[in-house]
């Protein structure tokens, strides 16, 4: 596979948790790329907004289908920050203990408790030794995690366990491979063949504060917490973290025709959607309290929005115009704001995205499968990223192995196969469908007018298939 290109931004060492959301939101720097989306996005100021009504705002970009895709993805990713500010994007931090931190995202800077090490350790199993040898070898050994013992004397040594405290005045350690002691316990620095081995002054010993000196920055604010996060902030004397939560979402699944179980029959049909939502925002970096089924009701909708408190409620189906979509009717009832209304993308064209209140966001998506998960990467998953603070994943390119038609007007989200450093388009990649995408290692952004063979495409990572410390299915 081709390297990837980072994206244009900042020294993160230099980073606070304000700036480094700016990073997040490619605010920073001109060419910034926000996970994948073309740089030609409009600023923050020309964020398109509309009454629920409907009715676009002045300057709101004007599409035959829509909003331009990368557009969208630029609105969603902007829609918390209030004002243009980006420092009010994100949600509120909280301290959690270091078992609930993993994939969240510092709120402030990792600074070190004490100094790393915070004695002299020794590095290695052997011996602590005190001037040239040979030397005088006590008879009791220094293991890790014991009190100091008493100093060495010229010509001393003490057998030494990897991690323990050197004794004062040590002048080193001796490795073990590197160490003989005679009948009369007499310690002689040898090599492998037996020849005299050199001890330099400090070998083999961790000084103290070799890493860090208690009060260094040891990491910066939006910084994503891994597993090696963990073990440093451990080492470093915490018990919590200061930390951007997960945004809470909740899960409505709407429509009368879906079955929770069974096959299908007598127009009835399974819920794919449910299933496959909550894992997938979940590997988004989402906290998902609530998922629920929702017939073609208006009043219950009403009702079912009214009293989440969730950050933002994910709907499925009713989005477009006919008999039975609700979601738009529901919204002028609400009084909310459609931030997005429609996209210009196949498939997936009838998605919004929609304020509901201050801090409150709605992400319409789609009833077909394949046409949801278009959603889900166009408007919910920059939406949680800027709610979370979490790093965007960066943009790359391969060359498609096979040519792709695209739709005359709007950009395409094909699933592909990662076939070495070619991207292989899948079939059954229709609005309906999730074979494609159940195989697929990534999504390809292919522009209006369909792309040739050997044609380079953005790649959209699948959040499994990417690695990335997001992904949390349990």
């Amino acid at each position: 596979m081709t390297a990837r290109t980072p994206r244009a931004g900042a020294d993160a060492d230099d980073l606070d948790i304000e700036e480094a959301l700016a990073l997040v939101n490619g605010s920073h720097a001109p060419g910034a790329r926000t996970h994948g989306a073309p740089a030609s996005s409009a600023p923050a100021s020309s964020a398109p907004a509309s009454s629920a009504s409907g009715a676009p705002a002045p300057g709101a970009p004007a599409h035959r289908d829509g909003t331009d895709w990368a557009e969208a993805r630029a609105i969603a990713g902007r829609a918390p920050c209030r004002g243009g500010d980006h420092r009010t994007g994100y949600l509120t931090p909280v301290p959690v203990p270091l078992s609930s931190a993993l994939g969240l995202t510092l709120a402030a800077p990792l600074i070190a408790l004490t100094d790393l090490p915070s004695f002299d350790t020794s590095a290695m199993d052997g011996w602590a030794v005190s001037g040239p040898g040979p030397w005088d070898v006590r008879e009791e050994g220094v293991l890790a995690g014991h009190t100091a013992h008493a100093p060495l004397t010229d010509g001393e040594a003490v057998r030494i366990a990897t991690g323990a405290r050197v004794p004062p005045d040590t002048t080193a350690v001796l490795r073990s491979e590197h160490g003989r002691t005679d009948d009369k316990g007499r310690l002689y620095a040898t090599a492998a063949t037996r020849a005299p081995h050199t001890v330099s002054h400090g070998q083999d010993i961790r000084p103290r504060g070799q890493e860090c000196r208690n009060g260094d920055q040891l990491l910066p604010a939006g910084t994503l917490v891994t597993p090696p996060v963990l073990g440093m902030a451990a080492a470093a004397g915490y018990d919590t973290l200061t930390v951007v939560p997960r945004p809470r979402v909740a899960v409505c699944v709407l429509g009368d025709e879906l079955l929770g179980e069974g096959l299908p029959h007598d127009g009835l049909i399974r819920d794919a959607l449910g299933p496959l939502l909550p894992p997938w925002l979940r590997a988004l970096g989402a906290d998902v309290v609530d998922v629920r089924r929702v017939g073609d009701d208006e009043d219950a909708l009403r009702r079912v929005l009214t009293a989440c408190d969730a950050d933002v409620v994910v709907t499925t189906g009713g989005t477009a115009a006919g008999p039975v979509d609700h979601v738009h009717p529901t919204l002028r009832r609400l009084g909310a704001e459609l931030l997005v209304d429609g996209v210009a993308v196949r498939p997936g064209h009838p998605m919004l995205l929609a304020r509901i209140t201050g801090k409150q966001y709605l992400v319409g998506l789609p009833g077909n499968p394949l046409a949801a998960v278009s959603g889900l990467v166009t408007l919910a998953e920059p939406l949680l990223r800027t709610l979370a603070a979490r790093p965007a994943s960066e943009g790359y390119t391969l060359p498609l192995r096979d040519a792709v038609q695209g739709h005359p007007h709007d950009t395409r989200l094909v699933p592909v196969a990662l076939r070495g450093d070619r991207a292989l388009p899948l079939l059954y990649n229709g609005p309906a469908m999730l074979r494609g995408i159940a195989a697929a290692d990534a999504l390809a952004v292919v522009p209006p007018g369909g792309a040739k063979p050997g044609q380079e495409a953005e790649l959209l990572d699948l959040p499994w298939a990417s690695g990335g410390i997001g992904v949390c299915f349990t």
